[in-house]
């Protein structure tokens, strides 16, 4: 059979169309498929790396060491392991990092997580070290330890813009004010000297706003120090020369020109042979403009009806920085109120514990959002302010007399951040009543406020139970409650007593206080009278039937807490300067010991079962004792007494005295545990 032509094979096609019956031989063939492929799943992406290597609180405290800004916030899921919506960056050690993206964690943190973990492991790296270099480092270590980090979080991603242009810029404002306040304590610039490595030094220098270690352990450790040629702290505010000699400030107080030269918002200079004081506007022009600017930012930014009177302080603030009269700021700011805004700021030179006179005031910010809660305790006390300022007068006795009071309750605020002298190295200030001069000081207009959201974390709660329950009986520990609300009411009394009696603006003679008495002791008696006063009060409302005798009770024994972490942080700086709120917490805690009102059994055991030796409340006698206490300081302050306060401070304070055994106890014990470190975490 022959093959077909090659014209038949091309008709084929035509011959099928016309409907023509092909040989099956002849007919298309269909083209052979490759058999379908079996469906395959596609990989699963390799599991993420269980990142449980190094438990939280020593996460943490290392993410400190290499001057990472980030912190574990909680273990949520109680698994050991970090994950991303554990993760929280904080603000200022460092420029910011993208930690979280999309929901999961970046390189960069992953980057940061082998970090931690090596030094977990193997330590820092010593390489090239020498052992003075490796024993500095070493202590600066030691010195970090003693602050256990701890978080104030605030979470802008759902505000408005507005809001978000507002932070930006009072946060913009806040790191030039650390800069300010860094060159009126001396250490502006010192930090170029850190070695690019020595993370644990840079951290250590952000934290305590300078190269010199404050924490109790290595206060005064000749090894301890950001920085290895160990600079001598000298303050920024007067010249060098002037500091030779430890008294100078005795020496500026004896001068005819002493007014001037302590003026609180100035630094001290020197003239030719002579001394002049130079305002912080002129001194510290650049930085103060530069804040000027990012404050009238903020006030352009904001566009909300509702915010008229913290737009007006914004501006009002800004005005201050430029021409140094704090007094407009001042009453744009007393204006602002848990009525009229959501926000709380206060930005200006203020606190004068810082420096070494105690006279010239320190920049600071406090930064933060309105807590309606307050209202509560405004409605409690408002009615009976005038009683409170008549109870004192009383106790306080001639020549003072009782005066109108028209001073505000404190709000209450959750902090967003504090900078400058407002940022503590450890621990912070969860009251204040500002400001402290001034025709708005003068009248009683001024704000007072109650830090809520601090001390309230968990660390901070691990901490108060492993401190308060190794010196307090079991039968007082019963009393002692870590709920915030005891600690609220004594903070809201002690703001509120700073606006009664004889305060700081009150005159002797002509004087007032800081005259009277010198700067170190007039801050310190005016807090032993705060919050001595706050200790009466809380007796007092009883009476009044606005709290419980069990209510006083566990605010008592949260403040005998209070003075036994002041106590363990001791009295004096290595440096001699005294430290007010140790001092008072030392008159305090020695005077119901003599008194009775407080007792240490030698032979019982502690709450925590562990320690032999414990501190009992005996609650019948505290309310006398503080009665007695009380009686003291408001006469010293009402009669100008400096003999008296001398005396009262060499009994309790400077002298070995009765309890010196159990003062080492309480600093043995109570530094065991470290202390609140804050850090701020800033979501926007």
């Amino acid at each position: 059979m022959r093959s077909p032509s090659l014209a038949a094979l091309l008709a084929l096609p035509l011959l099928a169309a016309c409907g023509s019956t092909l040989p099956d031989a002849l007919a298309p063939q269909p083209v052979p498929q490759p058999p379908a492929p079996v469906p395959v799943a596609a990989p699963a992406p390799p599991p993420a790396p269980k990142l449980d290597r190094v438990p939280r609180l020593e996460w943490n405290r290392i993410a400190v060491e290499l001057a990472l800004p980030v912190f574990w916030v909680a273990d949520g899921n109680k698994n050991g392991a970090i994950e991303a919506d554990e993760v929280s960056g904080v603000w200022g050690v460092a420029p910011a990092e993208t930690w979280v993206a999309g929901g999961a964690l970046t390189p960069r943190f992953h980057a940061a997580y082998e970090a931690i973990a090596a030094v977990k492991e193997k330590g820092h790296d010593a390489t090239g070290l020498d052992d003075a270099e490796k024993k500095r480092r070493a202590a600066v270590a030691a010195e970090l330890s003693q602050g256990r980090p701890s978080l104030v979080r605030s979470d802008f991603r759902a505000g408005t813009q507005e809001d978000k242009a507002v932070v930006e810029h009072v946060l913009a404002a806040a790191t030039i004010v650390d800069r300010l306040f860094a060159r009126q304590i001396g250490s502006f610039g010192l930090d170029r000297d850190i070695p690019a490595g020595d993370t644990v030094s840079r951290a250590m220098f952000f934290r305590n706003h300078g190269p010199w270690c404050e924490a109790p352990k290595t206060d005064g450790d000749p090894s301890c120090g950001a920085l290895a040629s160990k600079p001598k702290k000298v303050s920024g505010l007067y010249p060098a020369s002037l500091q030779a000699d430890p008294k100078f400030c005795e020496a500026l107080e004896k001068r005819k020109d002493s007014k001037a030269l302590f003026d609180q918002f100035s630094v001290v200079v020197e003239k030719g042979k002579d001394l002049e004081a130079v305002p912080y506007h002129v001194a510290f022009k650049d930085d103060m403009s530069a804040v000027a600017v990012e404050l009238d930012t903020a006030a352009n930014a904001i566009t909300s009806p509702g915010e008229g009177a913290f737009k007006a302080y914004l501006g009002a603030a800004a005005q201050a920085f430029r021409d140094g009269k704090w007094n407009p700021a001042d009453e744009a700011w007393a204006k602002m109120s848990v009525a009229n805004s959501k926000w709380f700021l206060r930005i200006a030179p203020d606190e004068v514990y810082f420096e070494p006179c105690s006279r010239k005031a320190g920049f600071h910010v406090s930064f933060a959002r309105i807590n309606q809660d307050s209202i509560a305790w405004q409605k409690k006390l408002d009615p009976v302010k005038g009683e409170m300022e008549t109870a004192l007068a009383k106790l306080a006795g001639k020549p003072y007399k009782a005066r109108q009071v028209t001073f505000h309750l404190p709000d209450f605020i959750d902090v967003v951040v504090n900078a400058g002298d407002g940022r503590s190295a450890l621990g912070a200030t969860i009251g204040q009543s500002l400001p402290n001069w001034g025709p708005v000081a003068n009248e009683g207009r001024g704000r007072t406020v109650a830090m809520t959201n601090l001390y309230t974390d968990e660390d901070s709660k691990i901490s108060f139970d492993e401190q308060t329950s190794s010196l307090f009986c079991a039968g007082t520990m019963k009393s002692l409650s870590f709920d915030p609300q005891s600690a609220v009411m004594t903070t809201v009394l002690h703001e509120a007593a700073h606006n009664l009696g004889p305060a700081h603006e009150y005159r002797v003679n002509g004087k007032v206080d800081g005259e009277t008495f010198g700067g170190p002791l007039a801050s310190m008696l005016e807090e032993l009278k705060a919050q001595t006063s706050a200790m009466y009060f809380t007796d007092w409302l009883v009476t009044k039937s606005l709290i419980d005798k069990p209510a006083a009770d566990r605010a008592h024994a949260r403040d005998m807490a209070w003075a036994f972490g002041h106590v363990s942080q001791g009295v004096y700086t290595a440096g001699g300067k005294p430290k007010p709120y140790s001092q008072l917490a030392s008159i305090q805690v020695g005077s119901f010991l003599a008194a009775g009102a407080m007792a240490w059994k030698a032979s019982e055991p502690a709450a925590n079962g562990k320690d032999t030796g414990c501190f009992e409340i005996v609650a019948d006698k505290m309310p006398a004792a503080i009665v007695d206490l009380e009686k003291q300081v408001l006469a010293i302050k009402a009669r100008g007494d400096k003999k008296a306060a001398i005396a009262l401070r060499k009994k309790f304070v400077d002298d070995d005295g009765a309890w010196k055994d159990e003062r080492k106890i309480i600093q043995d014990r109570w530094l065991r545990s470290p202390k609140s470190s804050f850090v701020y975490g800033i979501d926007r």
